[in-house]
């Protein structure tokens, strides 16, 4: 018999995919010229995403900050130690699409984990972080604080492309 922290645990992994799931299928039916369908996958994506998060507090999965930017630094070093190489040699062995992107995200995770322990050091000092600015590229989720590169070293992808946070 299941726990309920087990389910807690189902319930969010569920909730947080549904909530990508949706807002992927939201962006397709915008594409497809079909606005209101979209705003339907956007509005239940959102409310997947209240789901997913009120599992996640039921199982106390939100510290003080300095242990969340721990909890972040262990996520993002598994992924790109652990869980995406053997995704990247799999995909590659098979030569399939995915391999593009796991091998992104094997870079941008150790980006992220890096800007993560940047974060926690000005934590455990009380301060904020100093950067306002910050950059995302929308194609493999690579994340430059101060200004957007002028190419991305991950993809390639143009610095003009780039979200601002």
């Amino acid at each position: 018999m299941s726990s309920t922290i087990e389910n807690l645990k189902e319930a969010f992994a569920g909730e947080s995919q549904a909530f990508q799931k949706y807002s992927a299928f939201a962006k397709k039916a915008q594409q497809d010229g079909f606005p209101n369908i979209a705003r339907l996958f956007r509005l239940t994506a959102e409310a997947e995403k209240i789901h997913a998060e009120g599992h996640f507090k039921s199982m106390n999965g939100v510290g003080p900050t300095a242990e969340n930017l721990k909890a972040a630094i262990e996520g993002e070093t598994h992924e790109f130690t652990t869980m995406y190489p053997p995704m990247v040699n799999q995909a590659d062995n098979e030569n399939h699409k995915a391999k593009r992107m796991f091998s992104y995200a094997v870079s941008a995770e150790a980006v992220h984990a890096r800007l993560y322990t940047q974060a926690l050091d000005a934590a455990k000092g009380g301060k904020d972080l100093s950067v306002t600015d910050f950059f995302l590229c929308p194609t493999c989720g690579y994340i430059e604080f101060g200004k957007a590169p002028d190419e991305c070293p991950i993809c390639g992808a143009l610095g003009s492309k780039f979200i601002k946070g």
